[in-house]
């Protein structure tokens, strides 16, 4: 088993307990090559896109949809690999894989499923076994938890040229897709390969937030040195990857100008989900909503207590709670001037994972201000904060599988440094500036590889 398998075992192992430098070669950009398309259809051989009386266009172009729109040139006579997921879909609901197999215009050879597989049958922590896929007759390879070897073994296999990655991100660090992607272009960078980024929206926005991971407690949810909330699309942070940190996993070797993305058309870090006209396709189970991104950046630290963070309800991290909670924690916590969500006192039982069955007490969030307001990461401090001081029983869930680092939630904050604070009786402000000098050093280091506009106009 590699490296990365074992983390990715571990965090298997973790969910189903809970039941129990400026760019030196930036990454080439195709847009200026690909043309705008007003319905982001294909005009690949397929069947024909229905838009439906009166249905609106997409403000905002994905680069699917502009590879497609294309004809999918930009894969004209080379042998193809696929990572993705069910969100690769086009303007017009169709799955880009199955689009590309019908078309004749490309030479697919396989399909990487990351976690929740290709089609998305399986929950967090899972992934789907590798087998051919009916509709297509293209082979899908299980890479849940692929580290960089594995997946240079599996382009052998599929004899693979060119890699595309296409995969929703949700913006958060510890969302695992961002790693499958680094280990991905790390195998690409020292194969000699390409690999293809097809652009997509950040759902929660353009800025940066939260504390850095350290060398200390890298893992799969967690593979490098990044804000919590990287405020970066996936063509973005794959240049910033290959251009500030690949060469540590490689000794030396990069992508340069084998590193290619297909950018958005339309997009700017500030404009909210809902203002892009595009489809949610949950990345996973567990984000069925664009809200529910907004407050996963922040309250996915609640894996790491023993409270519940809302799976197995219909609103997971949205929803937070345990049963030796009450009302004075949701008071507590509204009484925070928290950017862009309020908070709601809220009962619930989950049908699933921590507390499964058992009637919790605690708050929902809800988002006021899309994107550019929603500071999630500060409400979860404020919670972690008057939890520790209100909650009856609370405490750190802690892992059996890893006694040198045993706090699941020091490997998603990046440090063992926010539950120290919080266990010492650190304020919310103090919590929150501990992190500031090295988030502003983070914005500095991404700010040459940022292609989209931020702020307000």
């Amino acid at each position: 088993m590699s490296g990365r398998q074992h983390v990715a075992a571990s965090r298997r192992s973790f969910l189903g307990a809970l039941g129990a430098g400026a760019a030196a070669a930036p990454a080439a950009v195709l847009g200026s090559a690909l043309p705008a398309s007003s319905s982001g259809a294909p005009s690949a051989p397929g069947r024909p896109v229905r838009t439906g009386t009166g249905r609106r266009r997409p403000r905002v172009q994905t680069g699917a949809d502009r590879l497609a729109a294309d004809g999918f040139a930009a894969l004209a006579g080379q042998r193809v690999g696929v990572i993705t997921n069910p969100t690769g879909v086009l303007a017009d609901l169709r799955h880009e894989v199955d689009v590309m197999a019908a078309s004749g215009a490309v030479d697919l050879r396989a399909v990487l499923g990351p976690e929740h597989g290709f089609r998305g049958a399986a929950q967090a922590g899972e992934s789907e076994d590798t087998s051919v896929d009916e509709r297509t007759g293209v082979t899908v390879y299980d890479a849940y938890g692929a580290g960089a070897d594995d997946f240079a073994r599996l382009y052998d296999e599929a004899d693979v040229e060119t890699v595309v990655f296409d995969i929703q991100d949700v913006g958060a660090r510890f969302y695992t897709y961002v790693w499958t992607m680094y280990d991905a272009m790390v195998a690409a960078a020292t194969t000699g390969r390409r690999f293809l980024v097809l652009d997509r929206p950040n759902p929660v926005g353009g800025d940066a937030r939260g504390p850095m991971m350290t060398d200390e407690f890298r893992t799969f949810v967690g593979n490098q040195r990044i804000a919590q909330q990287h405020g970066m699309t996936v063509g973005e942070l794959a240049a910033f990857l290959d251009g500030e940190l690949i060469t540590e996993e490689t000794g030396g070797a990069r992508l340069g100008d084998r590193l290619e993305v297909v950018p958005i058309r339309g997009w700017r870090g500030s404009l909210p989900w809902q203002d892009t006209g595009l489809p949610w396709v949950p990345p996973s189970p567990n984000v069925p909503t664009p809200d529910v991104a907004l407050a996963y950046t922040g309250t996915c630290w609640f894996e790491g207590t023993l409270m519940s963070e809302g799976r197995g309800t219909t609103t997971p991290f949205q929803t937070v709670g345990s049963p030796g909670a009450d009302w004075r924690w949701a008071e507590a916590v509204a009484g925070y001037d928290l950017d862009g969500l309020a908070v709601r006192e809220a009962s619930f039982t989950p049908t699933f994972s921590k507390h499964a069955g058992e009637v919790c007490h605690g708050l929902q969030l809800h988002v006021t201000d899309p994107v550019g307001g929603v500071d999630a990461i500060t409400a979860a401090t404020a919670m972690l904060v008057e939890a520790r001081r209100l909650v009856d029983g609370f405490a750190w869930r802690e892992d059996a599988y890893d006694p040198a680092r045993p706090f699941w939630v020091d490997k998603l904050s990046g440090s063992s440094r926010l539950r120290e604070m919080v266990d010492a009786g650190a304020s919310v402000a103090e919590v929150t500036a501990a992190w500031a000098p090295e988030l502003a050093a983070f914005e500095a280091q991404r700010r040459p590889y940022l292609r989209y506009p931020r702020g307000l106009s």
